[in-house]
């Protein structure tokens, strides 16, 4: 642990016109928050708080005004003052202001009673006391830490600790259970790794039921940044320690335990599925990190897709590692022959997804579509491990998987866990022969994303017909073929089957 340096964090111009502005209103302002924290962690950090002994808003339009009179530039101030919140942009840094406030909590409600107070009180309300130090921007003490609670001896032992007694703080916003499970994951590296002191767990176990008054949007929004972590899996194994995941995805406990018949056990799926999100997170990494992975958006004419390099963890692909195989309790079943399988449970737990999206309020666009079909489609390239590799179960793989083929790959890739190594090197080799078919048939065919030569409208103009379902079958007869290798992927090839087919269908040319 570094000592404190604040060289490179406060020598910012903007801190001194901060400084400067707070200065003539005649306040008092102070750095508080993540920014002091990041700090001293030696981590980067765009977001800035600047708290007030005074008014936020009014501190926030005059650094604006001497930002736009020494850069001559527009510097536009947004206004929240339902929180009494101001916000600017400098240089790429979002920088936040806000009145030092006391606040007061009702039993029923996380929405807090706020009135005016001083910088101690303000910190007396930050959720821990590494959240809670302040730097002065005072010209007499420019510089200087303001830490009452010690958060710069947490940071160096590398412990989440709340300023009051925890069952105080988390009973005033029980989102705070989950936020220093947030932190403990987000802080955490294999250096310097970051606990919650065994008193604030022991808060957390015993007053779990006060998640039930959290909004789910607020859940989810600490769920997500706990996936996009390096190490997704020491949250939610935190979360299942302290009793919060039973409020939260209730279905990830029912993937614990082992249970045994006539001495025959399965995996343990809870540890197993944790493990692949790490995997996920790992192997996304290093694929970012060689612009590898590409993310696709729809062009405005609908026609096609915007193709761009990823450089952020994609939290949907961290939700589809962690749901992969929530349709197995499901599925489960005991066959005296080869002991406990789970048939069918990619296809139960693509049906589980929306459910769950739906009781998290989460998206249930395009996003929950994408979760929906790698958890669906998580086994397919497996099945072709084991199996032949054929051109056409490729081409169908490619045709279901579409712009989430790397993705579903990566997914798969990370799935292999056996604690057997002839098994993993065995699956891994043939796993790449998979992959490279993959590449082969893609470049052959052209089939990611494919659109059938036949429409519907071009079938209802050669015969003449409204819409009927002798459509969809001619349409499926060529789509089939095209996939099987029977025809090739062209309009002239499935004209001619498709006419074959209806002639067969006792269909007649108009």
């Amino acid at each position: 642990m570094s000592s404190t340096i604040t060289e490179g964090y406060l020598d910012s111009p903007v801190f001194k016109i901060v400084s400067d502005a707070a200065r003539e209103l005649g306040v008092r302002a102070f750095v508080i928050g993540g920014y002091v924290r990041d700090c001293f962690l030696g981590r980067q950090n765009d977001d800035i708080d600047i708290v007030v002994e005074g008014s936020g808003i009014e501190l926030a339009h005059a650094v604006s005004s001497r930002i736009e009179e020494k850069e001559h530039r527009h510097c536009n101030v947004s206004v929240f003052k339902t929180f009494g919140t101001a916000m600017l942009k400098w240089h790429g840094a979002e920088i936040e202001f806000v009145g030092a406030r006391k606040e007061s909590y009702r039993h029923d409600s996380r929405k807090p009673i706020v009135e005016d107070g001083t910088l101690e009180e303000d910190q007396m309300r930050r959720d821990f006391t590494i959240n809670a130090m302040a730097f002065s921007l005072q010209e007499e003490d420019y510089g200087a830490l303001v830490d009452p609670f010690g958060g710069i001896r947490d940071l160096a032992a590398g412990i989440i600790r709340t300023p009051l007694e925890p069952e105080q703080t988390y009973s005033d916003d029980p989102l705070r259970m989950l936020r220093a499970i947030r932190f403990a994951v987000k802080l955490s590296t294999p250096e310097h790794a970051f606990t919650i002191v065994p008193e604030s767990v022991r808060a957390m176990k015993a007053m779990k039921d006060r998640m039930a008054i959290l909004s789910q949007e607020r859940i989810v929004e600490e769920l997500n940044k706990i996936l996009i972590c390096p190490r997704p899996s020491m949250g939610f194994h935190l979360m299942d320690e302290t009793g919060l995941l039973e409020y939260i995805l209730p279905e990830l406990l029912k993937l614990k335990g082992i249970e045994t018949v006539d001495g025959k056990g399965h995996k343990e799926i809870f540890s197993h599925t944790l493990q692949v999100v790490d995997n996920v997170a790992a192997s996304e990494a290093a694929a970012i990190a060689e612009g590898r992975l590409k993310d696709y958006s729809p062009k405005e004419d609908g026609d096609g897709f915007v193709e761009t390099v990823r450089t952020e963890p994609y939290v949907w692909l961290r939700w589809a590692a962690l749901l992969h195989d929530i349709g197995k309790p499901v599925s489960k079943r005991f066959d005296p022959a080869v002991g406990w399988t789970f048939h069918g449970h990619e296809v139960v737990g693509g049906k589980m997804v929306p459910k769950i999206f739906t009781r998290l309020k989460m998206p249930l666009n395009e996003k929950m579509k994408y979760v929906q079909k790698l958890v669906t489609l998580h086994h397919r390239p497996v099945a072709l491990v084991d199996d032949e590799v054929t051109d056409s179960a490729v081409r169908r793989l490619l045709f279901d998987a579409g712009n989430e083929i790397e993705d579903l790959m990566l997914l798969c890739n990370a799935d292999i866990t056996s604690k057997n190594p002839v098994k993993v090197a065995r699956i891994r080799e043939n796993f790449e022969l998979v992959k490279k078919k993959l590449v082969e048939v893609e470049e052959k065919d052209a089939i990611r994303n494919w659109k059938n030569p036949i429409t519907g409208e071009y079938v209802m103009q050669v015969y003449g017909i409204p819409p009927c379902k002798e459509i969809g079958v001619l349409k499926e007869y060529v789509k089939n073929a095209i996939l099987d290798g029977e025809i090739g992927n062209n309009f002239e090839e499935a004209d001619a089957l498709m006419r074959k087919k209806a002639s067969e269908m006792g269909l007649k040319e108009a």
